[in-house]
């Protein structure tokens, strides 16, 4: 679990050789730790004061403000805590714990303080501290437990650790279950009603004895339907993209509207990390965290671990750089999505405004602002700011050129014309900032929906609120592997078929929520996104066939005139896409991509193979999150240095 070596358990300190080894310190839970960062040049007094103040003004444990506000990595925090007093280290991760004992101390104390009484040893009680220098914590254990202790150092990660698989089971089961228990409805924990699943066998019946006893004029039905759904999809993404195409013309942040901004004025802003076995990838996330144009102390950073997850926690309690956020440790528990940790980390969230990065991700160092700026300037039933997303690694192979021509294309034209539309806004899986309370009025994130923030929109759009985009780019890493984006691209098409099932659970009341025009682009853009990727597929295959070999079983199942009109809707609205993506590259100015626009019939292949292990997956495994993997570019990411 670890590549350290950690001091043995019987080599500790009990406390009265502890306190006396800690010479010229004052009964202040802070003092002694404030006069050694002094006495070592770490800082300087009035640096030490200041931190103090603000510590105090957020009514933040002094070391929990050093650590997670990146004053000092925490190897340095370390070395100075062992360098001044011969305590050991413990890795709690691996030790035997006493929950029992753990848990008869109060538990908000101990997430104050970051402390662990871990283990009754004999006569001794082993205490994990942050700080142990901490006389006050120290006595306040003593008198409780009445025995004598042996103290250690732990690093701020295993203790949040241990706490939190003592105390979070709780908050967990709350994070999992909040929305279902609320609003049974909205919820994706069963993916097929009863009512859908009876419908599903009647519709394919009638197909069945339709085939039996008249499969031409059968087919032709069907192969009328499709088209129509085809062609409704595809000019309604044309008219997104002569909406979106005005954005800049009217919603754009400027930067004047940014300086106006006094930063004593600025909210606390919580970011949430929801990190999972993406160790490689957390120097880029410190990158882009350093470089955030935000007033350091009104930044509430929480990274979200899984319990299991050692390799990332290993790679950040062993960090030698400033980290600017505080651990947040996901207790285990099914499903184990990236919604339930975000609903978990909610819970201790202390920010006005909240939003989501993940791992590989690098905003614009001014995006927090122009969300401020934003909020400010749109309606007040705006309660969520989307970001543009795009790649940094665009023109590494094919599939990462095809990867951010579809995201120039989706978050420059098609969610700014949803939004100027004033339709519902399937949001991205990243940057979209909310204010708070209005996102725990709306239950968070479904736990079981793995496109949870797509859902998030619809469900916030009939509840009377409205989504806002703003022009600032958070620039990601593009899967330059067909396996690993097939991966991704499945679960984000489950995740939009999870969505129009649970929606269309009562289309009636959909209606009377959304209205027409709210339905309509639901039903064309979270509906038709999957059925397009499905269809696409079939078709080439079917008109290739035709065109090349003539078959005569095709004649004789499809009149002539369904065959040209489909293939003309086919070829047209494939058309139609090309041009588009090709508006999307001239805005970025990524010229070199222009070309690559032609070949979209290519990738959409991988599209259709996407959606149909999607709809296998939606049927067999609904709740499976498929991980994305990161950190396989051979593109040189930023240094690793800001102004932390």
């Amino acid at each position: 679990m670890s590549d350290t070596a950690w001091t043995p358990l019987d080599e500790m300190l009990v406390p009265e050789e502890l306190l006396k080894s800690a010479s010229g310190s004052s009964p202040s839970p802070n003092r002694a730790l404030q006069n050694l960062l002094i006495r070592e040049r770490v800082f300087s007094k009035e640096q030490v004061e200041s931190i103090e103040q603000f510590a105090e003004r957020e009514k933040l444990y002094f070391s929990k403000a050093l650590l997670f506000y990146g004053y000092i990595s925490r190897k340095d925090y370390e070395n100075l805590i062992r360098k001044e007093i011969p305590v050991g280290k413990v890795d709690l991760l691996i030790q035997d714990i006493d929950f029992e004992l753990l848990m008869s101390f109060d538990q908000t104390f101990l997430q104050d303080k970051l402390v662990c009484p871990f283990r009754r040893n004999g006569e001794y009680i082993y205490v994990a501290m942050l700080n142990p220098l901490d006389e006050e914590v120290i006595q306040h254990i003593y008198e409780r437990v009445n025995s004598p202790l042996k103290i250690f150092y732990a690093t701020d990660v295993d203790i949040q650790w241990v706490l939190h698989k003592a105390f979070g089971q709780e908050l967990a089961e709350s994070a999992v279950y909040s929305l279902f228990i609320e609003d049974e409805r909205s919820s994706a924990i069963e993916t097929f009603t009863l009512p859908q699943t009876i419908s599903l066998v009647i519709l394919g019946t009638l197909f069945t004895i339709g085939l039996a006893y008249d499969p031409a004029s059968t087919m032709t039905i069907v192969m009328a339907v499709v088209n129509l759904l085809y062609l409704f999809s595809i000019g309604f993404k044309f008219v997104l993209t002569l909406a979106g195409a005005r954005f800049e013309l009217y919603e754009a942040v400027t930067q004047a509207e940014i300086k106006e901004l006094h930063d004593d004025e600025l909210p606390i802003y919580s970011i949430l990390l929801p990190v999972y076995k993406e160790p490689e990838v957390i120097e880029t996330l410190i990158y882009a965290l350093s470089n955030l144009d935000y007033p350091r102390d009104k930044l509430d950073i929480k990274m979200l671990l899984e319990e299991d997850d050692f390799t990332t926690i290993n790679k950040i309690r062993n960090l030698d750089i400033p980290s600017v956020f505080e651990c947040i440790i996901v207790p285990n528990m099914q499903p184990k999505t990236k919604p339930k940790a975000c609903n978990y980390g909610l819970v201790f969230c202390r920010g006005e405004i909240v939003t989501i990065y993940d791992a590989e991700d690098i905003p614009e160092p001014d995006q927090l602002k122009k969300a401020i700026v934003g909020f400010k300037k749109f309606p007040e039933d705006v309660i969520c700011i989307q970001a543009q997303l795009n790649y940094f690694n665009a023109n590494e192979n094919f599939l990462t050129k095809m990867f951010t021509l579809e995201y120039s294309y989706w978050f420059d034209y098609m969610l700014p014309g949803m939004d100027r539309l004033n339709v519902p806004i399937p949001l991205g899986g990243t940057s979209n900032h909310f204010i708070r309370e209005k996102l725990v009025e709306l239950n968070a994130w479904d736990p079981f929906n793995v496109t949870e923030d797509a859902d998030l929109g619809v469900r916030a759009y009939a509840k009377g609120y409205k989504v806002g985009t703003i022009n600032s780019t958070t620039y990601e890493e593009a899967n330059k592997r067909v396996r690993s984006w097939i991966r991704q691209r499945s679960r984000w098409v489950k995740g939009y078929m999870q969505t129009v099932l649970v929606h269309m659970r009562n289309p009636i009341e959909l209606y009377r929520k959304i209205g027409f025009r709210g339905m309509f682009a639901f039903f064309l853009f979270i509906g038709g996104t999957p059925a397009t990727f499905l269809i696409n597929l079939p078709l080439w295959i079917l008109f290739i066939t035709w065109l090349v070999f003539r078959p005569q079983w095709i004649t004789d199942i499809f009149p002539a005139w369904v065959l040209y009109i489909s293939l003309f809707n086919l070829l047209i609205g494939n058309a139609m896409v090309v041009y588009m993506n090709m508006l999307a590259v001239f805005r970025r100015r990524l010229y070199g991509l222009v070309i690559y626009a032609l070949l979209n019939p290519i990738y959409w292949i991988l599209h259709s193979l996407g959606a149909y292990k999607a709809l296998w997956q939606l049927i067999f495994k609904p709740y499976y999150w498929e991980k994305t993997t990161h950190g396989l570019t051979t593109i040189k990411k930023p240094e690793v240095a800001g102004r932390f």
